[in-house]
């Protein structure tokens, strides 16, 4: 076999990959693996199938391993999933605390936030053993004694981390869950901290690099800017630089990839210590003794990064066999590196979006790469080539070079298309971004970020010996981070630079990762293979038309809390059949309502409709503008005196404002309430009452109306009858009166609370008289978005939370 650690790999990953589907007891797979051992030792001739499903169960045995609980002091075991709860732990700083900075009211705000090994914890007073990694946060910067290995006593609440509220957001729990991390304790201030004794008064090693690094790159600059920011993330690893939307022109520019610490930081600085080497003339075996310690300080100076991790392992393989003089092969080293990572540091790595990336970026580069440098190269060649019949000596010498240059530029651009191939389908998962842009954008970003990464790794060379280059070096790579900086911001500017998309199935992007892999690896090589393969391809086509097809007929109705207020979006049939009613606060859409709509490949918003006058429903119209474009906002024509409805409906101008008359029907939604427009005292009681119609289902969109609305809308209304009823918190009294229930006669209530602020949850006499009703009720407080599936067959409801109404079928 020429690259058996690929198939090694392969089969050993299937065994990860069941291992988070099934989860039979860890003795049962124990067994399994002895059995099937017993059986590849005993029948020789069966061994080449047997080893198979052998690897398959090794790998289902470690994740089940590393991930179960072994142990009664557990955390799992002592806390469960209980409400959160008030705690004192102590246990050891697995890291020195790192800080986070968000941007709030153009303040920045600093939080702490650190891994601790838990040794104990107290619940009632006493301490009693426990066992497991909890994550910490803190608002404040620590004293510098806090670093890695020192014992701390820490007071809290410790809760299970939060679940994403909606579909498309970022999963933190998950995120936690795959570094072995099942519970977040956060204290109120610094003050909760204490040190415990024994510990030491002196930093690691790396730490005390990391600082001397930091320093000795901001030499000669003027001052902490956010040029010498990204420069310390992409030399360092320092996460603290991607503070508010700093990062987003990276990303939709598709050059975000130059601030992980990955294997182009690594390969440049094996690179350059193995040419210092070779200088003094030092055998390869020398240099690969010298330089493989000096990547792995590195990489634990910069934090131990995941990815600097497995960049790591796999220039240790490459430059152990360029020292031994062994040949190497970039897919089979590719295989060891991922073996040595799942098998050896941790197999849950497999879940992680960086370990993805780095592998199938890599992998789909070493296949695409050849392919992709001789037709770049052909093409310039056609263009830029002198006469194939003319003598060699008679062309010029300009030409030669230019033809010279002109093909590693044609080089570099099959890279940079292979790596964009390679990540296309998980840059849609994890970000939901599709960046046409991306092949250009590094073609001019990386060789920047590589000439700035050269320049610091060239001042942390010279540091305070040679003081005079290292500044030097400093306001080279500061300049070269800003012209990276200004090439990313105006790529992203582009006419269709990026597209924000959908997140697409594990079904998707395995058939996208195999085409890839079976295109360019030769499969397609024989006739016969040919045709199957087509005969498969019509087949996947045919069946994503008739899901794309049976999908059109139905239209999602999403009702979001969105920190005291509440947003609704709908999702019909074309993008411009799509409505949003209410977008929250300014906060609100900020941290939740953006990242939402862009999992929904939202790129922009057709309508908007005011429903209410209070800022914390329409405060957000201003960023909803800037971040997606509005093209028409809805009113019902009343005369708010909020300053923020004023300000939220002058953000379109009087074109592109509409009004929404009493009893019209515009779309899918009929406006029956209020009668009249025109000034209101209260707010509450005139908001936008719609009645929605979706092949059938009736939604019936309430707002925050009050007692008095609620009065006024059943004497001006004959017919209120509704499947589905949603509705807001008023500021004084309870929405949805007796009579108002009666009249709607709903099969299911939602009711649009929140978690914060304590006045916009739910009280408990509402609970209670709702549920007098004996109708299903449903609070977004603890059922976090609620989706409303409505078809031609009827209708479904389901919850974040799990909870699933029974679909209702139409007669």
């Amino acid at each position: 076999m020429k690259r058996p650690l690929l198939a090694v790999v392969v089969a050993y990953g299937i065994g990860l990959l069941l291992a988070q589907r099934l989860h039979p007891p860890l003795l049962a797979l124990l067994i399994g693996v002895g059995v099937n051992l017993a059986l590849v030792l005993a029948l020789k001739h069966q061994r080449k199938f047997l080893i198979w499903p052998l690897l398959a169960l090794v790998g289902w045995a470690n994740f089940t391993a590393r991930s179960s609980v072994h142990s009664p002091d557990d955390l799992r075991v002592v806390l469960g999933d209980t409400k959160p709860a008030l705690v004192t732990v102590r246990g050891t700083l697995v890291e020195t605390p790192r800080l986070k900075i968000i941007e709030e009211k153009d303040q920045e705000i600093w939080r702490s936030v650190a891994r601790v090994r838990v040794r104990e914890i107290s619940l009632t007073g006493d301490f009693a053993p426990g066992a497991g990694e909890i994550l910490v946060a803190t608002p404040g910067i620590l004293e510098p004694e806090f670093f890695s290995g020192q014992p701390v006593e820490i007071s809290g609440v410790i809760s299970r981390p939060p679940t994403p509220l909606a579909e498309g957001l970022f999963d933190f729990q998950k995120y936690l869950a795959t570094r072995g991390i099942y519970y977040e304790l956060k204290a109120a201030s610094i003050n909760q901290w204490t040190l415990l004794d024994p510990h030491s008064s002196k930093p690691p090693l790396t730490d005390r690099f990391l600082s001397w690094s930091q320093q000795t790159l901001a030499l000669g600059l003027p001052g902490e800017d956010e040029p010498l920011r990204l420069l310390w993330a992409m030399t360092l690893g320092w996460r603290t630089a991607f503070t508010g939307d700093i990062g987003d022109p990276f990303l939709q520019a598709g050059t975000m990839h130059m601030f992980a610490i990955d294997g182009l930081r690594i390969a440049l600085l094996s690179g350059m210590i193995v040419t210092l080497l070779r200088m003094v003339r030092l055998s390869r075996a020398w240099c690969g003794v010298i330089a493989i310690p000096a990547i792995w300080f590195y990489t634990a100076a910069t934090g131990w990064e995941a990815s600097a991790i497995r960049a790591s392992v796999m220039m240790t393989i490459v430059l152990g066999g360029w020292a031994l003089k062994r040949p190497g092969d970039l897919l089979n080293s590719l295989g060891a590196a991922a073996l040595v990572i799942l098998l050896l540091i941790d197999p849950r790595q497999i879940g992680e979006a960086s370990f993805q990336l780095s592998f199938f970026v890599m992998l789909v580069i070493a296949l695409m790469l050849p392919a992709m440098n001789v037709f770049f190269e052909q093409m310039i060649i056609r263009r830029l080539g002198p006469d194939p019949l003319l003598a060699e000596e008679l062309v010029p010498m300009w030409r030669k070079k230019l033809l010279v240059y002109a093909q590693r530029f044609a080089q570099f651009c099959g890279l940079s298309f292979a790596a964009w191939m390679g990540s296309l389908p998980l840059a849609a998962k994890y970000f939901h971004l599709f960046s046409p842009v991306s092949t250009l954008a590094n073609v001019f970003a990386v060789p920047l970020g590589a000439l700035a990464l050269t320049a610091n790794l060239g001042a942390l060379i010279c540091g305070h010996w040679l003081p005079w280059l290292t500044v030097l070096f400093n306001h080279a790579a500061w300049f070269l981070m800003v012209a990276m900086t200004w090439v990313s911001v105006e790529f992203a500017r582009l006419p269709g630079a990026y597209f924000y998309v959908p997140e697409p199935s594990a079904a998707t992007i395995t058939i996208y990762y195999v085409v890839i892999v079976a295109a360019f690896s030769g499969w397609f090589k024989t006739a016969r293979r040919k045709i199957i393969g087509v005969a498969i391809l019509v087949l996947i086509g045919a069946g994503y038309l008739w899901q794309w097809q049976s999908s059109r007929g139905e239209t999602d109705v999403t009702v979001l809390p969105l920190d005291g207020g509440h947003a609704v979006y709908v999702d019909a049939a074309g993008r411009k059949n799509d409505w949003l009613i209410n977008c929250g606060s300014q906060k609100a859409v900020k941290f939740t309502l953006k990242d939402y709509l862009r999992g929904q490949g939202v790129n922009s918003v057709p309508r908007l409709v005011l429903a209410e006058g209070n800022a914390r429903n329409c405060g957000g119209a201003q960023e909803i503008n800037n971040l997606f474009g509005i093209g028409e906002i809805w009113t019902s024509g009343a005369a708010f005196r909020s300053p923020d409805y004023r300000e939220a409906i002058s953000v379109v101008g009087e074109t592109r404002r509409k009004v929404f008359n009493f009893g019209e029907t515009n779309g899918c939604w009929q406006r029956l309430f209020p009668r009249v427009t025109g000034n209101v005292s209260k707010a509450e009681d005139a908001p936008l009452v719609l009645m929605g119609n979706f092949h059938g289902t009736r939604i019936l969109l309430l707002s925050e109306l009050s007692r008095d609305g609620q009065s006024e809308l059943l004497a001006q209304t004959n017919d209120l009858r509704a499947d589905i009823v949603i509705a807001g918190l008023p500021e004084e009294g309870e929405p949805l009166c007796d009579d108002l229930i009666a009249a709607i006669q709903p099969r299911v209530i939602v009711i649009a609370d929140s978690e914060f602020p304590a006045g916009r949850r739910a009280s408990r006499a509402l609970h209670e008289r709702l549920e007098q009703t004996k109708i299903p009720v449903i609070y977004t407080r603890t059922a976090g978005t609620v989706k409303i599936i409505a078809g031609e067959a009827g209708w479904k409801l389901q919850a974040m939370d799990g909870q699933v109404e029974e679909p209702v079928k139409k007669p």
